[in-house]
């Protein structure tokens, strides 16, 4: 069942305290962006949710493990995210309400919807990574640095790539309140690549080891 694979997601110490790193450095950070100008809900769900999909996919990659039914690993893993993202936006709402800038909750249900479907891939990258790479620590930098390399490469070579093939840019679209259908584009191809892509990787992986 899905509820034993979202409390193995979440039963160990480690993993506890990853989504209690992760909350602080939410709420810090919304405490940090607010006390610079009126930031509306938009502004300071990007440094929230920024924050949130790096540290709560390492949750994923300590959940993968093949010796339980991957597609239960990964909807835990979809709703430990689709969670963050809730989170992150309420944290994100109360830090709104106290500003007075102008049309503050500007795009506020683009963004939530942003927020889940960000932390919904982050966590995809996260297991996938879980999957492929047995060493843990490892897999959690990947996570992180993968993505971010590639981007950087990107920014060199042939900037316009990045948006088509990168996290980075997709996130702060997601996050902006307001999109165009080349940046819906461009965020679809991306959580193909990097969310089910992974993910199916990580699968295929894990049920070969199964069998």
């Amino acid at each position: 069942m899905i509820a034993k694979a979202l409390h193995r997601t979440i039963e160990t110490v480690p993993r506890r305290w990853i989504l209690v790193a992760a909350a602080i450095l939410a709420i810090g950070s919304a405490i940090a962006v607010s006390g610079y100008g009126s930031p509306t809900f938009a502004d300071l769900s990007s440094p929230v949710q920024g924050v949130l999909a790096i540290v709560v996919p390492f949750t994923g990659v300590l959940a993968a493990d093949s010796r339980y039914p991957v597609g239960r690993t990964l909807a835990a893993a979809s709703v430990v995210g689709a969670g963050a993202g809730v989170f992150g936006a309420a944290v994100c709402a109360m830090a709104a309400a106290t500003s007075p800038a102008l049309f503050v909750w500007h795009g506020a249900a683009l963004v939530v919807a942003g927020s889940v479907l960000v932390q919904v891939v982050a966590q995809w990258v996260g297991t996938g990574l879980g999957f492929l790479i047995r060493h843990r620590l490892t897999a959690c930098l990947a996570s992180v640095v993968l993505p971010l390399a590639l981007w950087f490469v990107l920014g060199v070579i042939h900037p316009p790539l990045q948006p088509w093939l990168t996290p980075y840019p997709s996130v702060r679209h997601l996050l902006s309140g307001s999109m165009s259908a080349a940046e819906w584009a461009q965020c679809g191809v991306v959580a193909v690549l990097w969310g089910i892509g992974l993910s199916a990787a990580g699968a295929g992986r894990a049920t070969a080891s199964q069998a």
